[in-house]
């Protein structure tokens, strides 16, 4: 299989990441043409944006917590030509799991399903570090 199809989720979890960034732009937009929020206060406290936009920034950073490992992963098993049509699965159903937790994040912020689509994520991203382990050591 070409191992540079492992770029495809890859691509996918950056697009979420830049996307976000452009939610967090249009809700900031909205609450300071809105006047439901104190600029000077949030120059120094980002807690003192409205909810919507909080909500959005919390998610953000997120993407720069297990994402950062799918990023090493992928390059991993690109280089290790370890790329199958599991591995490809899987790393799609990871970008998933990203997407699921992003948007639900964003809009109602229901921990139980956030939590889940994080766990499954997580359980993911180690069977892949596994495929990598086993690549390495196999």
């Amino acid at each position: 299989m070409n191992a540079d199809l492992i770029f495809g989720p890859l691509l996918a979890q950056m697009l979420l990441t830049v996307g976000m960034f452009g939610l967090l732009a249009v809700r900031k937009a909205q609450a300071v043409r809105m006047k439901r929020v104190n600029l000077k206060q949030t120059a120094l406290d980002h807690s003192a944006w409205p909810d919507d936009v909080v909500k959005v920034s919390n998610n953000i950073a997120n993407q720069f917590e297990t994402p950062i490992l799918f990023y090493i992963v992928c390059l991993a098993l690109s280089q290790l030509n370890a790329v199958s049509a599991t591995v490809l699965m899987l790393s799609w159903l990871y970008v998933a799991t990203r997407f699921v937790h992003g948007f639900v994040h964003v809009r109602s912020n229901r921990v139980p399903i956030r939590l889940r689509a994080f766990a499954a994520g997580l359980l993911i991203l180690f069977v892949l570090m596994l495929v990598i382990f086993w690549e390495v050591l196999g």
